[in-house]
């Protein structure tokens, strides 16, 4: 694709190399990067982003391509791009999205993804009975996806589904998902920090250390 092959060809231009270096050792050597800071990258990929949003419709098989191209700054090229359109973006959208939390997982990507599931959520409840399929999938990072899916929501967060997918992760061995069960409470407790007192009261026998640590902080 024309549009693609531009696109890599201007991240191939600016490529730096020992920032590339520095970037993948960061995370840990599981990704290759161009090594171009966010506002480098997204300065480049602006105008195709743009176009797109004037043309009205989003281009997936640009988004295909770019992710699986080996550089993480093109995922973060696909993150923004579906963070531009959040408006055109709907439950039947969902599929393509998942496609690419499913792979090529770490923490950076699936904690851009709960940010574009989380919004489609507030105007789709059907996104609710989805996050709580999720919340007990057999793939970690998915379950991440839902425990924080609605952060940031404040007064709009849904309580009840919130103590349902934690409830679903409790006992949990996994570093990541109790760091993100601890975010998810720490972010409602700004809002609602008697609910997070109460929950902390309620399982404190089944939650992480990390999970309590992580929620008490604004407490």
């Amino acid at each position: 694709m024309e549009k693609y092959q531009e696109l890599t060809r201007l991240f191939d231009t600016q490529a730096n190399p020992g920032k590339a270096r520095q970037m993948a050792a960061y995370m840990r050597n599981q990704f290759s990067y161009y090594g171009l800071p966010t506002p480098e990258r997204r300065k480049l990929y602006k105008p195709f982003i743009k176009a797109d949003k004037k043309a009205g419709r989003i281009d997936w098989k640009l988004l295909e391509l770019a992710w699986s191209n080996p550089h993480r700054e093109l995922q973060y090229f696909v993150y923004d791009y579906l963070a531009a359109f959040q408006k055109q973006l709907h439950y039947e959208d969902v599929p393509n999205i998942e496609r690419f939390a499913r792979s090529k997982q770490w923490w950076d990507t699936i904690d851009f993804f709960d940010q574009i599931i989380g919004k489609i959520g507030l105007k789709d409840e059907r996104i609710n009975q989805l996050m709580l399929k999720w919340s007990q999938d057999e793939n970690f990072w998915i379950r991440r996806l839902a425990i924080d899916h609605q952060l940031g929501r404040k007064e709009l967060t849904d309580t009840n589904l919130l103590e349902k997918i934690i409830l679903n992760n409790l006992d949990s061995t996994e570093f990541f998902i109790n760091k993100a069960i601890g975010w998810s409470l720490r972010d409602y407790s700004k809002t609602n920090p008697n609910w997070v007192r109460s929950f902390l009261q309620k399982y404190k026998k089944r939650l992480a250390p990390l999970s309590i640590k992580e929620a008490s902080k604004y407490l």
